[in-house]
């Protein structure tokens, strides 16, 4: 018998219906009890889309019914304040991106879980997207040599879905995702530039440069109105350039209801035509993709839980991005780069 998680998951808008609920069913070590949500036309979805799983009106009554960790996957503005009182009622936290809308509410909530002895982790999914893992692989073994610029872009023409105002915006939205991404691979960062547009309060699009300490300067761009998005990756070092073109497709797989459990060992492959090309000069020779592994999350979660293995992102890392999207907003009001 395999050791199992009693999990909740708080929310069931198109986060928590389609990017948790389908991986956290997925997760062998994993029992999914209930999810707090008073909408009656989302109780009505948890109970045709979930058989067995419980629909409830609070994080309260959830944790008396016996569950033992949750998943936040609510408006970004509440994200902070609905961890807190899981880490108060000594459930174990994952909390989608967004992790806070600023750096301090992070910092806050991570030291909480801390002197709470309560693990809390935070759903950065793209570190095991395809096309990263790729990159990861070709900078470990070296193929591209010393890494001088790391170009990186979530871009997308739909201006009919502009970011709404508990979101906190594009910055926050993609930003968590890409900021993430490119402290992984080259390190802390040491200062911040960035410019910001939106058509409304909130920022649809941004352009965000940081120089970080190892010397890599990473370019990063997040738009709802990119008519014309770039490549996904560009990554250039002293012995070649890999571009990767498209967006990993565990995304579209999860929206076309497809999950780990239903594609087994199938899960997270790229076809061929997607693949990226490591270019030495105007020829390019294709890279075969690293698997995508977004369903590795849960199940290694749950395991740090259960005080089998490491929690599958260090809350702190995400304190840190925090504090390089906070001073993205300075700088994007100033004009001027801002040094962390």
């Amino acid at each position: 018998m395999i050791e199992q998680v009693r999990f909740g998951l708080v929310g069931y808008g198109s986060g928590g219906r389609i990017f948790h609920a389908p991986l956290v069913s997925s997760a062998k070590n994993i029992e999914f009890v209930g999810v707090v949500t008073t909408s009656e036309e989302r109780r009505k979805q948890v109970a045709e889309q979930l058989p067995g799983v419980a629909s409830y009106d609070s994080l309260a009554a959830l944790a008396a019914d016996g569950v033992q960790a949750v998943t936040i996957s609510t408006p970004a503005s509440t994200h902070a304040e609905l961890a807190l009182e899981a880490v108060r009622l000594g459930l174990a936290v994952v909390v989608d991106k967004p992790f806070a809308l600023n750096a301090a509410s992070a910092r806050e909530l991570v030291k909480a879980a801390e002197a709470a002895g309560v693990p809390l982790t935070v759903y950065q999914n793209r570190r095991w997207d395809s096309d990263f893992l790729t990159i990861r692989r070709l900078i470990e073994k070296g193929s591209l040599g010393t890494i001088r610029r790391f170009e990186s872009r979530m871009e997308r023409w739909a201006p009919d879905r502009l970011p709404k105002a508990a979101g906190g915006g594009t910055l926050l939205d993609f930003g968590s995702h890409l900021v993430d991404q490119a402290l992984q691979l080259h390190g802390p960062a040491q200062r911040v530039y960035a410019e910001m547009r939106g058509e409304t309060e909130l920022d649809d699009d941004f352009f965000l440069a940081m120089h970080h300490l190892s010397g890599v300067e990473s370019h990063l761009w997040g738009s709802w109105r990119q008519a014309g998005p770039g490549p996904r990756f560009r990554v250039t070092g002293t012995a070649g350039t890999f571009i990767s073109r498209d967006l990993d497709g565990q995304e579209d797989l999860l929206k076309a209801g497809k999950t780990p459990a239903k594609l087994d060992e199938r899960w997270g492959l790229e076809h061929e035509h997607r693949w990226g090309h490591l270019f030495r000069g105007s020829t390019g020779a294709p890279v075969e993709s690293a698997r995508g592994r977004w369903d590795s999350f849960y199940p290694a979660f749950a395991d740090a839980v259960l005080g089998k293995g490491p929690l599958p992102v260090d809350p702190w890392d995400s304190v840190r991005a925090m504090e390089v999207l906070d001073a993205a907003r300075v700088s994007a009001t100033t004009g001027r780069s801002v040094t962390l």
